[in-house]
């Protein structure tokens, strides 16, 4: 899982821009899905037949998108002006590597920021706003930058590596772009386990949507026109296992999956969160309550789609999220993706149930 994951967070893909990333998702899954497409915002949505009739249809949604930059001005000294994609920390943004998709390739960049030793002629408490700031490739003047295949519109993400962190027992991943790639990676992971081994289960469909980052947008028209029966977001979700002084330490790297129970865009579904809760005892599956009103996810667009979805939603722990060094558990990984397997293939449970059965 941590090569499929590293490919995929070190690919350039900021909302609006998630091209490259679509594309590598389909070619990981067609041959393994009865129908593919890709509508015409971008999001990826792919289908797997029912084994069972008798099972519901079900939606599953992460995001393929990240925050990132956009090419906003080149200036006559060859420094790059930017506009921000998603929310973002500008606190965090001082000397932090980029990565621009160029016409040649990726090219590398630093935002810049003042040396150290003007700090005496500044107020080092000052935050700068990012249109303050400036992205430098080594460019001496605007012609130098544009030879090397930068022009405005382009887009940019941070330019950190996934890399493996912590212990053999308890390994991690740091990098960028965890938020989502690491639960399109569980939806492509689940795809081939459900395939290589006959499960019973209903209509699943799988969507990859983009421009989560920017207000749920993709997310906005993905159920409609295959309306199915419940639905399910899967993302990461900020811990509060730190010291710092807003952590209430409620969700935990390492502790399981998180079952959504409410965050700023949805009140889960009562049939999902309690049956995802269900499974995770009957199964010995580590898990964690989540309540984070900081957050949105897919899930509150998708739960008011058309008539309505019977909506959930689960969440990986992460650490720095929104920032160029994301941090997730690789066993929480794991375990994400065995809650996500048995709560599909029991889903038949639900069958003919609805919210005054909970």
């Amino acid at each position: 899982m941590y090569t499929l994951l590293k490919d995929l967070c070190d690919t350039i893909g900021p909302s609006g821009y998630e091209q490259d990333i679509q594309r590598k998702i389909l070619a990981l899954v067609k041959d393994y899905v009865d129908e593919y497409h890709v509508d015409s915002i971008g999001n990826l949505i792919v289908k797997v037949n029912a084994t069972n009739s008798h099972f519901p249809s079900l939606l599953m949604a992460a995001h393929s998108d990240e925050i990132g930059f956009v090419v906003k001005k080149i200036e006559k000294n060859g420094l790059i002006r930017f506009e921000k994609v998603g929310g973002f920390d500008d606190r965090v943004l001082l000397s932090q590597p980029v990565m621009i998709k160029s016409e040649y390739g990726p090219v590398h960049g630093v935002i810049g920021t003042i040396s150290a030793h003007y700090v005496k002629w500044d107020d080092p408490g000052r935050v700068s706003n990012h249109r303050e700031l400036y992205i430098d490739i080594g460019g001496l003047n605007d012609e130098e930058v544009l030879s090397m295949g930068i022009k405005v519109g382009q887009p940019i993400s941070y330019g950190t590596e996934l890399k493996k962190v912590g212990t053999e027992h308890s390994p991690k991943v740091m990098g960028k772009a965890l938020d989502d790639r690491a639960g399109s990676v569980l939806l492509i992971d689940l795809i081939h386990q459900l395939i290589e081994k006959s499960y019973e289960h209903g209509d699943l469909y799988m969507a990859f949507t983009v421009q989560e980052e920017v207000g749920l947008r993709g997310a906005s028209v993905v159920a409609a026109s295959m309306k199915p029966d419940y639905a399910l977001a899967i993302d990461t979700t900020p811990t509060s296992d730190t010291n710092d002084v807003l952590m209430t330490g409620t969700r935990v790297v390492g502790g399981g999956p998180c079952v959504k129970l409410a965050d700023k865009s949805l009140i889960s579904h009562p049939l999902i969160s309690q049956h995802l809760i269900k499974v995770a005892n009957e199964r010995s599956i580590p898990y964690q309550e989540e309540i984070f009103m900081g957050i949105g996810t897919d899930a509150g667009a998708i739960h008011i789609t058309g008539e309505g979805v019977a909506t959930g939603a689960l969440s990986i722990p992460s650490r720095y999220t929104h920032s160029p060094h994301e941090m997730v558990d690789l066993n929480d990984l794991t375990n994400s993706r065995d809650l996500l397997l048995h709560f599909i293939t029991s889903l038949d449970q639900l069958k003919g149930r609805n919210f005054l059965d909970t």
